[in-house]
This record gives structure tokens, sequence and C-alpha cells, in this order.
């Protein structure tokens, strides 16, 4: 049996999101959430929220046991650009896409 959880339009870039995401794929939820408490990147905790997400999840909605959950798949998509200008030299300006992620985690029990 699977759950999963879904945090959209994240203010951080999908690249820097993967970097966090692969280090918890595989390990169990409970060396996965230590892991997150540690990492200092931004996306660490972003991470962090939706996994105990997908834990409250599986706990109330499906009452699978927590103890035996482990991260089957997560996955970083990426969402809709912000788009901003940068005033250059000689009157040109430059374009600066700020990223945005989706994140998502799906457990299961072994």
């Amino acid at each position: 049996m699977e759950v999963r959880a879904v945090s959209k339009y994240l203010r951080v870039s999908p690249t820097k999101a993967r970097l966090v995401a692969d280090l918890v794929r595989g390990k169990n939820v409970a060396e996965a959430l230590t892991i997150l408490k540690f990492t200092t990147k931004k996306s660490g905790r972003l991470i962090n929220k939706t996994l105990r997400s997908a834990v409250a999840n599986a706990e109330n909605t499906k009452s699978m046991d927590v103890d035996n959950l482990f991260v089957k798949t997560i996955f970083v998509d990426e969402g809709p650009l912000l788009k901003r200008w940068r005033p250059r030299a000689m009157g040109r300006a430059t374009p600066i896409l700020k990223g945005s992620s989706h994140i998502t985690v799906v457990l299961a029990e072994r």
C-alpha cells in the first residue's frame, strides 16, 4: 500500500531541491527525517515538511504503521517561473528567471 503527499509552487529551484531529494530516496522514514533535520539547505526544510505530511496521511487515513514506512519515490518537478528584469548598461535589460518546484513524496510499507 502506498501513500503520497505533494507540495506545489515552492520557491526553490528544482535542481537545488533534487540534490536534497537524492539524499533521502529509499531510506526509512525515521532516517530520512534525521537527514533532513541536519541538512542546511532551504529545500531540506521544505522536503521535511512534505515528508511529515505523507507520514500523517499514512497514519490517519490508511492506518499504516509508521515504523515500517520508507521513502519509495521522491521527485521534484518544475513549477512556473517568475520572470524579473535586471537593468544593464546602455539601457538594456537582462531577464532573471526565478524557479519554483512541485515536490512529491510517496511512502510504502516494508
